[in-house]
């Protein structure tokens, strides 16, 4: 069985979604199983809303091959807004999809709540980051008399990220007792908190193993990677309980609700920094790579022994999609009136039932 990524990889400093898929590429790629390209692959792996036209060709073209959704958010939640967004997603998962793997049960669940219905094959799988960076440093001990060091991330500058209450440590957390550095894009001027701009993955683990404490603040994260490298770098969490936070760092740090109590949860943490630090437990790329495998594995054995047809759907469902998807392209990459917009997708449509590429 072959699977294939399909997904614009980018190279350097980018999302945490970008970076575990290199890291799942990879795994792949040296246990032999990888296609390079879709038309050699018997499964086509897909991430949440990328590449969805492409997937959409894929599947009219190649309706006998398995299909994978990747699925994190739901948007609304993560982005404050974007129910669009979700309901294409819900749409994919619901005609494309014979799959779905979740990130976290939060995310499961919050799907169900905005309206996804259930699939086939459904499996949650928490994210892993490639090991040859990501591992923590040995023996390392704080000098008596340091500083605390503190460390957040965040690759997006989005608000809800968190830097609200970046913003107020940066104006009330004791710098006597500790330090603190935010390594990212941030929309927030920082006057104690240092900040370095995005760094390369190799960098980045070099950084994060140079602190004592993870502190992410992001609202409705389903399953953050910045937390996920941290934890696999050795540093115990101070968590907003909120989104996918809980499930991930388990009993290898605290969460926390707002401003009242994040002190209490930093200083708690500082003082009994080495249980919390024995506590982290997380799946290593092995074992989540495996799991990928394995669920896709599953999917594939139930169409080879005949217990299952994967999806097919007839032309009028398809071309609505499509239309959809263009629509909700034009929406992100114009502007305009509605009325204008949906006469621009009007013309997409019928340019692509006609063989052209389309106007998004």
């Amino acid at each position: 069985m072959k699977i294939h990524i399909l997904y614009n990889f980018k190279e350097g400093p980018w999302g945490g979604g970008n970076q575990f898929l290199k890291a799942l590429r990879k795994y792949f790629t040296n246990k032999g199983c990888y296609a390079k390209s879709p038309i050699e692959a018997d499964v086509i792996l897909f991430n949440s809303h990328h590449e969805l036209m492409p997937i959409l060709k894929l599947k009219m073209k190649y309706p006998e091959k398995i299909f994978v959704q990747r699925v994190d958010g739901p948007i609304f939640y993560t982005r404050g807004n974007d129910m669009e967004t979700d309901n294409i997603i819900f749409d994919f998962n619901q005609l494309i999809a014979d799959g779905t793997i979740f990130q976290s049960k939060w995310s499961r669940n919050k799907s169900y709540e905005r309206g996804m219905k259930q699939n086939n094959f459904e499996t949650v799988i928490m994210n892993a980051p490639e090991p040859e960076i990501f591992y923590p440093q040995k023996n390392k001990k704080l000098e008596k008399g340091a500083k605390i060091k503190l460390i957040a991330t965040s690759w997006a500058p989005n608000i809800r990220k968190g830097f609200d209450i970046y913003k107020f440590l940066d104006d009330n957390l004791d710098f006597n007792r500790y330090e603190m550095t935010f390594v990212g894009r941030s929309p927030v001027k920082f006057e104690r908190i240092k900040y370095v701009p995005p760094q390369p993955s190799e960098r980045l683990a070099e950084i994060l193993r140079a602190h004592d404490i993870f502190v992410i603040a992001s609202r409705n994260d389903p399953c953050s990677n910045a937390l996920i490298e941290a934890l696999h770098c050795g540093l115990p969490a101070v968590a907003r309980n909120d989104g996918g936070h809980p499930e991930i760092i388990g009993k290898a740090g605290i969460t926390f609700n707002g401003e009242d109590d994040v002190l209490d949860a930093i200083n708690i943490v500082s003082e009994n920094l080495n249980s919390y630090k024995e506590a982290i437990s997380l799946p290593e790329m092995n074992a989540v790579g495996k799991a990928y495998y394995d669920f896709c594995r599953c999917i594939y054995d139930a169409t080879q022994n005949k217990e299952y047809v994967p999806k097919k759907y007839g032309t009028s469902k398809y071309y609505r999609l499509m239309a959809k998807v263009y629509w909700w392209r034009c929406v992100i990459l114009y502007s305009g009136t509605k009325d204008g917009i949906s006469r621009r997708w009007r013309k997409v449509w019928k340019k692509e039932r006609m063989g052209g590429r389309g106007y998004c």
